[in-house]
């Protein structure tokens, strides 16, 4: 007996994954078994990036929307659940939230209609938001009476304290140009455009440094948790010394220098499409 997959992570040999949500019937709304598929998916991609065999990860959905949020169905069985069934439930979506902010290499959210709810928070967790000018975030919670809790400590570091107050009790919806106003989004481009956008940023990440990526990534993460210690500022660096000795380093420093490419870019564009 076959079972029914809602999403996918497909990797390909520059080291792009790509994880899909594959819900289009119901807008990409997520459920227990779409959120437990998608924990699993960012559990491997993990092991891969801290391994170097993935470089980058792309977010994104399959239709005409990004995700409605909570799927109805799945709300309509938590309804029926205890304090502890709904904890556990709320354990899974915050893993998955963890799991997707802290992966080791460069995310990027690719949204092409409504973000809704929870998925306000996936884009929140991601390290670059490109939207469709058809986008449209809407943390929607408290009309249904409930709130974006799990959420929240993600979409606050996104959108500051004061305006998540407004959006999170208010549940308006923000259009694209508002959320990049608001930094929830890095970049809007008109819909023909957002595959052509997306290209570009994974080209862009394709020609750094792997290691180096994976170092900053972690590192402004400690920042952001303590920025004014003594015991950041040792760990900082500490950072910069261990990769100017490092491999990849000597190697960034040296192609700089004999003005060429470094060995981890990519030699033409036409990669890309190989």
């Amino acid at each position: 007996m076959t079972t029914q997959t809602y999403s996918r992570l497909e990797i390909d040999d520059r080291g792009v994954a790509r994880l899909t949500l594959d819900r289009p019937e119901v807008h990409n709304a997520f459920d227990d078994h779409l959120i437990g598929e998608l924990n699993d998916h960012l559990r491997r991609a993990g092991e891969l990036a801290h391994r170097g065999e993935v470089r980058l990860l792309v977010l994104a959905s399959k239709g005409k929307n990004f995700s409605a949020g909570a799927d109805l169905h799945w709300m309509k069985r938590m309804a029926d659940y205890d304090f502890e069934d709904n904890l556990v439930d709320a354990r899974e979506l915050s893993a998955l939230m963890h799991g997707l902010d802290t992966l080791p290499c460069p995310t990027v959210c690719r949204v092409q209609g409504a973000a809704f709810g929870g998925a306000v928070g996936l884009a929140a967790c991601c390290d670059i938001v490109v939207a469709s000018e058809k986008a449209r975030f809407c943390l929607s919670e408290v009309r249904i009476g409930l709130s974006p809790a799990v959420i929240s400590p993600y979409v606050q570091r996104a959108l500051g304290e004061r305006q998540l107050r407004r959006y999170a009790l208010t549940a308006e919806v923000i259009d694209a140009t508002t959320a990049q106003k608001l930094d929830l989004a890095h970049c809007v481009v008109e819909p023909d455009a957002l595959d052509a956008a997306v290209d570009a940023m994974i080209d862009t990440l394709l020609a750094t440094s792997p290691q180096a990526s994976r170092a900053t990534k972690a590192l402004l993460a400690e920042v952001a948790r303590d920025p004014d210690s003594n015991a950041t500022r040792d760990h900082t660096c500490r950072i910069i010394s261990e990769l100017r000795v490092s491999h990849e380093g000597q190697e960034g420093l040296s192609s700089f220098f004999e003005k060429r490419r470094p060995a981890w870019a990519p030699d033409s564009d036409t990669e890309r499409h190989s």
